[in-house]
């Protein structure tokens, strides 16, 4: 935005890569990305800022094949596969109540500006849940799994407003993957930049409000500075933040090469039971055929947190032999990620602007606004907007 404004931008980057926490690396023609992601295609500002058409995004099936007791029970969103009407109703997952609460959920949520879901009375999403009116069965055995691979816990401490705005965007579009790894969402934002805006590698020591010090001593000095890191990051480098850690969500990610799909289908296996460590499960070449070489399948394994890792993709494979069968004896592991920074924790809070200014110098990212893809956008536009409308 400041670039087509006019302004001149330099863009310091103290990785090899942008894209922060969205980044995808090629494995032995695998395309890995860190942690399992997904892109929310009815998000209205990435949908504003970002070409969807070139990102040629993959959708999930939606719905969820919820793991439990050794048995696989399917929950669809029956209003865009009505076929599943009567097994999802039947599902031992919840009560026929829990099903119709859904719905009305799913009707609040579609006409609910996303304004109006931000001005709510905010509280933990387990409260929201029971208040709503769902069983302890259903919290249990869908929401604390399916959340969990989004907010990173299963505790389900995380905003409600947060809940509300994740499941408006779920119930108006779809999880989706861009078919070449989520990484091509940062590269698509990057080529729109000058040659030579973007300068990798290049790590950061300190900043003020007109001038930056990268780590080998250079000094920078600009008419405005932006610090659009992460939120420890950022405390990190600008005077007057508070200097304490930011809270976040961890999680580790496993990835299999199998023969075949364990699932045959673009859609997400949840960890229904209250035991193990594995949270969701996720075949990726399923979605997009392009994140497995060809004849082979790309298995996501999501733990939450940063277990021990003596011994953890033994005991994965134990779990998922349960879930799947011997099968999971011949699957390659390919790579562990551990991502003890993986998302800011979203309690309930405030309202916020979407960027803080501290002596002079601009802060934005995920985490002054929403722990998303979409609050990141926002939060960078806010920023430009202020600095555009003058300073």
């Amino acid at each position: 935005m400041l670039s087509r404004a006019g302004l001149k931008v330099l863009v310091l980057e103290g990785s090899d890569g942008v894209g922060g926490r969205v980044r995808t690396d090629e494995v032995d023609g695998f395309l890995l990305d860190r942690g399992f992601q997904v892109f929310l295609d009815a998000y209205p500002e990435a949908g504003r800022i970002l070409d969807l058409q070139a990102l040629d995004l993959r959708p999930f099936r939606p719905g969820a094949l919820v793991m439990r007791g050794g048995r696989r029970h399917r929950l669809m969103d029956v209003f865009r596969t009505p076929r599943h009407f009567l097994g999802t109703a039947l599902q031992p997952i919840g009560s026929v109540r829990d099903k119709l609460l859904v719905a009305k959920l799913r009707y609040r949520a579609r006409h609910s500006t996303v304004e109006e879901i931000a001005a709510r009375d905010d509280r933990s999403t387990e409260d929201f849940l029971r208040a709503f009116g769902f069983s302890e069965g259903m919290i249990d055995g869908f929401f604390r799994p399916f959340y969990g691979g989004i907010f990173l816990e299963r505790e389900l401490t995380t905003s409600s407003r947060m809940f509300e705005f994740t499941f408006k965007m779920f119930a108006e579009g779809s999880a989706t993957l861009p078919a070449e790894g989520m990484s091509a969402i940062p590269r698509q934002l990057a080529a729109r930049l000058p040659e030579g805006a973007i300068r990798l590698g290049t790590p950061v020591r300190a900043v003020d409000r007109n001038s930056i010090v990268t780590e080998d001593g250079e000094r920078l000095r600009a008419d405005f500075v932006v610090v659009a890191t992460d939120g420890s990051t950022a405390t990190s480098l600008v005077p007057g933040l508070p200097r304490k850690e930011m809270a976040w969500r961890s999680v580790t990610a496993l990835y299999f090469s199998a023969p075949k799909s364990p699932l045959g289908e673009a859609i997400i296996a949840l960890n229904g039971d209250t035991g193990g460590v594995v949270n969701n499960v996720c075949v990726l070449s399923d979605v997009t055929p392009a994140y497995a070489p060809a004849g082979r399948a790309l298995v996501s394994v999501s733990v939450l947190g940063d277990p021990d890792p003596d011994g953890l993709e033994e005991r994965v494979r134990a779990e998922l032999a349960d879930w799947f069968g011997g099968e999971v004896a011949r699957w390659e592991w390919l790579r562990t990620d551990r991502i003890p920074r993986a998302l800011p924790v979203s309690n309930p809070s405030g309202k916020t602007d979407g960027y803080q200014v501290s002596e002079g110098i601009y802060v934005c990212g995920d985490h002054c606004s929403s722990a998303s893809i979409e609050g990141a956008l926002v939060s960078g536009t806010r920023v430009a907007n202020a600095i555009l409308e003058g300073g």
